[in-house]
C-alpha cells in the first residue's frame, strides 16, 4: 500500500447482525479519523439506521450517470456507494463501507486492499433484531433469515470476524480496533 493510497474496510454480515448500531457506535468514537460512506437505498430510512433514501428512478438515474462505486441488489431493494469514496481513497483516508456479502468478492476486485469485517450473531438474536426494527413482513423476514449467501473470497482476503450477539460496547471495541488493524500493509 502506498503512503497516498487509502484503505477501504468493508463491514458485512446478515440483517439484524447489528451493523448500523456499531458503525454508529464507531462513528461517536473516531468520526473525525475515518470517511464513512453513505449507502443510497429504496426505502425509507429507519430508526438507527444512515442512509440516503432514492426511489427507483431516483436511483435508476444515478446509476446511469455513473455516481455509485459499487451497487447491488438485495431483495427488492437497490443499494449503492457513491463514487466519492474513490477520492477518499486516493486522498490515503480509511474509508468504512456497510457493505454486501454478495457484493464482497466485487468490492475486492474494485478494491484489492480491502478490510472485511463479517458481523454475525446468534439465529435467535437476528431474528428478535429484525422483528423489533419491524421494517418487514413475518415473510420478508423469514426471507431475510433463511439467506446464508456464501462469503466466497480468496484466502489471501483479510477477513475479521465480530460476534454482535452480546453487547454492542463489547462488539463495537473490536470493530475499533479492526479499523485500526487497517492502517497495517496487507
Amino acid at each position: 500500500m502506498s503512503a497516498a493510497q487509502g484503505r477501504l474496510i468493508y463491514v458485512m454480515g446478515p440483517s439484524g447482525a447489528g451493523k448500523d448500531s456499531l458503525l454508529g457506535f464507531v462513528r461517536e468514537r473516531i468520526g473525525s479519523q475515518v470517511m464513512f460512506a453513505h449507502r443510497y437505498i429504496t426505502r425509507p430510512v429507519s430508526e438507527g439506521e444512515n442512509h440516503v433514501a432514492l426511489t427507483h428512478d431516483e436511483f435508476a438515474a444515478r446509476l446511469a450517470n455513473g455516481v455509485f462505486s459499487m451497487h447491488w441488489e438485495s431483495l427488492g431493494l437497490h443499494y449503492g456507494i457513491g463514487v466519492e469514496i474513490d477520492a477518499w481513497l486516493a486522498r490515503g483516508q480509511r474509508v468504512v463501507v456497510n457493505g454486501s456479502r454478495q457484493h464482497a468478492p466485487a468490492a475486492l476486485e474494485r478494491y484489492p486492499h480491502t478490510q472485511f469485517v463479517h458481523i454475525h450473531a446468534s439465529p435467535a438474536v437476528l431474528a428478535a433484531r429484525l422483528e423489533r426494527r419491524g421494517r418487514e413482513d413475518s415473510r420478508q423476514m423469514e426471507a431475510r433469515l433463511a439467506r446464508r449467501p456464501a462469503l466466497a473470497l480468496p484466502e489471501a482476503a483479510r477477513v475479521t470476524t465480530i460476534d454482535n450477539s452480546g453487547l454492542l460496547a463489547d462488539a463495537g471495541q473490536q470493530l475499533l480496533a479492526a479499523i485500526d488493524q487497517s492502517l497495517k500493509p496487507a
